[in-house]
């Protein structure tokens, strides 16, 4: 019986990570949040951070062999203080889970560390982040991957890049496309739309990281991405149109942020290796 443990299950990405989780065979799945949680899973309810350093957490979260980390404050809002605030934290807490015995750990990154890049992201491609978001995940990566070298330890580093789905509950354009939809607005102002963004759905994001965590043949860093490049304003349009929704884009009002490449997507090559592993299947419903 694998012991599961889950941060942040209660935010955008968690909670389908969660569902995804639960269905996995001969694995008791266990969430940590500040918040409760409706959930069959076991919910420990506390701010970790907080007691980071505390060498009794690893005993209080249940001894989890498996380590999916998602919790990230302010995610959706690259400027906020509270990604250098609890940066350390982070830090810490993943070093005491290591030190405690945890062996399988997975931490979600994301491709704003990689900054302003022009086509594929692989594993050697530098990173220049250009976001308070991007420079803080990036020196969590760099901290935790050094911190690990040469101890018997799986960790993974998955890093996402452009989420749809559920946009309800997101603060993509997609959802604030929703949102001014609703109010009865019918146009919105947005970029010229020709950059070319890697999009994975949600729900297929969630089935990525439970795979990549759950296995530790491949460590490292691994893009949990759909490798290929879609206009956005394709993406838009589209959405638009499955929504049937009365509203359309006034292309041009804005400009991109400096930090938004005119194309960028992940090298999926690893993930797809993952996926198509039979064990993978295998252990799940």
């Amino acid at each position: 019986m694998r012991k599961i443990l889950i941060t942040g299950a209660g935010g955008y990405i968690g909670r389908h990570v969660l569902k995804n989780a639960l269905t996995i065979k001969n694995a008791q799945v266990s969430v940590v949040d500040i918040m409760p949680i409706g959930t069959p899973a076991t919910c420990y309810t506390m701010d970790f951070l907080k007691e980071s350093e505390n060498p009794e957490l690893y005993t209080k979260l249940g001894a989890p062999d498996i380590l999916i980390h998602l919790a990230w404050q302010d995610g959706f809002n690259h400027k906020s203080d509270a990604h250098f605030k609890n940066l350390s934290a982070h830090y810490q807490f993943i070093k005491n889970m290591v030190d405690s015995g945890c062996q399988n750990i997975s931490i979600m990154g994301s491709m704003h560390e990689i900054g302003y890049h022009v086509g594929e992201v692989n594993n050697d491609t530098p990173c220049n982040p250009m976001s308070l978001y991007g420079i803080a995940k990036n020196a969590l990566r760099q901290a935790v991957l050094t911190y690990v070298e040469g101890k018997d330890v799986s960790l993974k580093w998955l890093r996402a890049f452009y989420i749809t789905g559920d946009d309800a509950h997101n603060n993509s354009i997609f959802a604030k496309i929703l949102q001014m939809a609703n109010e009865g607005k019918k146009t919105f102002p947005f970029t010229d739309g020709k950059s070319r963004f890697d999009f994975t759905d949600v729900n297929e994001l969630a089935q990525q990281i439970i795979a990549a965590s759950i296995q530790t043949d491949i460590s490292g860093i691994i893009n949990v991405c759909s490798g290929q490049s879609t206009p956005i304003k394709e993406k838009v349009e589209s959405f638009i149109k499955e929504n049937h929704l009365n509203i359309s884009p006034e292309y041009g009002a804005f400009p991109s942020r400096k930090y938004d490449s005119p194309e960028i997507y992940g090298n999926a090559d690893l993930i797809n290796q993952i996926m198509n592993k039979k064990d993978k299947i295998e252990c799940l419903d």
